[in-house]
């Protein structure tokens, strides 16, 4: 699973596609916390990352979202910087 970003203590990973499913979604890495989130909404749709955890992750979906959108279609991935 490729890692797309690290940024505040938190790991970003992108599956490739033929092992993964939709909706088109990120896996987030928290200290000891994991989560899946959206790219459409950027909203936390399983897992147990804390609030402060969650709205990292969703500001750096809006951010990103064009960007990790093209990812999961093309499985071309790159490395994104924090959001600053």
């Amino acid at each position: 699973m490729p890692v797309i970003s690290r940024f505040e203590g938190i790991v970003i990973k992108m599956y490739l596609r033929q092992k993964e499913h939709n909706p088109p979604h990120i896996h987030a890495i928290y200290g000891e916390y994991i989560g899946m989130f959206s790219l459409s909404d950027g909203e936390m749709f399983e897992g147990d990352i804390p609030a402060k955890g969650q709205k990292l992750v969703k500001e750096f979906i809006e951010y990103y979202r064009d960007r990790l959108v093209k990812m999961w279609e093309t499985q071309q991935f790159e490395v994104l910087p924090p959001v600053k």
